[in-house]
């Protein structure tokens, strides 16, 4: 099944130019790569990738000063990125974006042959390379797929939940479709993008031509309607296959859609960090222990007051016994007589003790003169 898939891709989607329109050649003083024959930039590196098959691509990283996106560009069928390499320029400046682009196995210098499979190892090295070499992040980079780069563009977008955006570029609904009008997808088809389109989170914009003599524009009309999160798109009336960046509609309406993605990104990023704030002043509120040495004295001034308790319990006992006594009917002078009646009687009792307390000694006395 693999032979027949693979066989049928190469007759009708791949057509890499040959010869090559470069040469990758290693500069003797500095041992940079370069791409002959184009001068040297400072803003632009050569790269030659390994890919997850074995193979090894050829890609060109172009920096922008202060650029907030990266774009990865993975181009059409008849192209390589010799061919592409001032419009790769162009795109870097006027965008104002890093941009990738690579060529697929088997296209310019890379090595292999070009099948889908390959395709989509390829387009993972390049986002590996951007990750690692380059430190840029899911959420920054813009997935560009023109014609049948719009296959590994999708395959790899529908992977990437926190990707920032995605263009397609006379894109197609795979590859079956572009010959014969099917209206299911067969398991011998290639580059399912009418399968996978609805799995991509972020915003897609897709450009077509209205007279579109390769992939019909009834493709790219199908794939807005089936995107999750819809940009305006652009139909360029009169547009062909090969010639929509001639079209002055094509870079402003570029300009607005990397525009547009980059605020809703910075949007995002200030509300995720308005959570977090919140979040973490909910964590110090939470921590209360400073309060607890007030709470601790207030404890204090209970076991004080305790105190204060207990004589207020005698002075309510006494006043008790008092009023007891007014419901007798007792006068208080009476009652102040009898208590100091006890208090007398008391005193006898101590005097007769001591009394006793004499006599027994003197007893004692008298028993030890008679023994002597």
């Amino acid at each position: 099944m693999g032979g027949v898939t693979s066989s049928m891709a190469a007759k009708f989607a791949f057509f890499p130019p040959n010869p090559p329109s470069y040469k990758v050649i290693k500069d003797g003083f500095t041992g940079l790569l370069l791409l002959d024959p184009f001068p040297h930039r400072e803003n632009v590196d050569v790269l030659k990738l390994p890919t997850r098959r074995g193979n090894e691509i050829v890609a060109m990283y172009v920096r922008y000063p202060m650029a907030t996106s990266t774009l990865l560009y993975s181009h059409g069928n008849a192209a390589d990125i010799g061919q592409m390499y001032e419009l790769f320029i162009e795109l870097s400046i006027h965008l104002k974006v890093n941009l990738m682009g690579y060529d697929y196995c088997g296209y310019g210098r890379s090595t292999g042959k070009p099948s889908e499979q390959n395709t989509y190892a390829d387009i993972e090295a390049a986002y590996k390379c951007l990750k690692e070499n380059y430190g840029a992040k899911q959420e920054d980079i813009i997935l560009y797929g023109q014609s049948v780069g719009s296959g590994p563009t999708l395959d790899l977008a529908a992977r990437l939940p926190q990707l920032r955006a995605v263009v397609l570029h006379s894109a197609i609904l795979s590859g079956l479709r572009v010959m014969y009008p099917v209206k299911r997808t067969y398991w011998f088809d290639i580059y399912k993008n009418i399968d996978k389109i609805p799995l991509v989170t972020c915003a897609i914009l897709v450009i077509h031509g209205t007279a579109d003599e390769v992939v019909d524009c009834s493709h790219g009309r199908q794939l807005w309607a089936l995107c999750r999160e819809k940009y305006e798109p652009l139909w360029l009336k009169g547009g062909s296959h090969c010639n929509l960046e001639l079209y002055p509609e094509y870079l402003k309406h570029l300009k607005r859609f990397i525009s547009h993605v980059e605020k809703t990104q910075s949007r995002r990023n200030g509300s995720r960090n308005s959570v977090d704030g919140r979040l973490e002043h909910s964590r110090s509120t939470d921590y209360v222990e400073a309060p607890r040495k007030s709470t601790d004295r207030r404890d204090k001034r209970r076991q004080s007051t305790s105190k204060n308790e207990k004589l207020k319990f005698y002075e309510y006992k006494f006043d008790n016994d008092n009023k007891f006594a007014a419901k007798l009917k007792i006068p208080s002078d009476q009652i102040e007589k009898s208590r100091r009646s006890v208090e007398y009687h008391e005193k006898s009792r101590k005097s007769v003790d001591k009394q006793f307390e004499r006599a027994r000694r003197s007893v004692d006395w008298v028993d030890r003169i008679q023994a002597a």
